[in-house]
């Protein structure tokens, strides 16, 4: 009799463990996933990724070219959420390479999204490199797989125009807000 109640407990457990609604989050942002969608995840897919959203597929070039061709995603209001780029175009198995975010509800596991500032990244995230380009400075970390792009009239002035010029994290102020917000995989 004890044994058969030990394993109608097992068994009710096993039950209710599995039977758990895990809900993703679907504005989520990890290292190998935006929501449903993750670094696997081929074109022919995106619509079980983003089934309530438009996915707008912009055919440009050739097959032939290799170029690739970005899909960018629309809420139901037909604000845009993301732009995402294949490994190659015009391949429904390819997978997804870089990810432009531009809706603030996708945020981090620490709570950085395209509304933050750069003390916000430093804060939260080890900073693993910068680079200058002419309008703006790149900051990258790589714990995330993801680059935060500032524009430069968000530095002081003696920063803005040396395109030679080594930028180190002390240099930026920490409310300088972030104009771009990538991830790659």
């Amino acid at each position: 009799m004890n044994k058969f109640l030990v394993s109608v407990v097992l068994i009710a457990l096993l039950i209710v463990s599995c039977t758990k609604d895990k809900k993703q989050d679907p504005f989520q942002i990890n290292k190998q996933h935006i929501g449903l969608l993750t670094d696997s995840t081929q074109v022919k897919d995106l619509k079980l990724a983003f089934p309530s959203d438009s996915i707008v597929k912009n055919i440009t070039g050739d097959e032939f070219t290799g170029n690739s061709n970005d899909i960018e995603i629309y809420d139901t209001s037909g604000k845009q959420l993301l732009t995402l780029t294949p490994s190659q175009s015009l391949d429904s198995t390819a997978v997804i390479t870089s990810i432009h975010i531009l809706d603030s509800r996708y945020k981090t596991d620490k709570n950085i999204s395209t509304l933050s500032t750069f003390a916000d990244i430093k804060n939260n995230y080890k900073i693993s490199g910068i680079s200058t380009l002419i309008n703006s400075i790149v900051v990258s970390v790589n714990e995330i797989n993801a680059t935060f792009t500032i524009d430069k009239k968000e530095l002081p002035a003696n920063l803005q125009y040396n395109m030679d010029l080594k930028i180190e994290a002390v240099q930026i102020p920490d409310n300088a807000k972030i104009k771009y917000f990538m991830l790659y995989w």
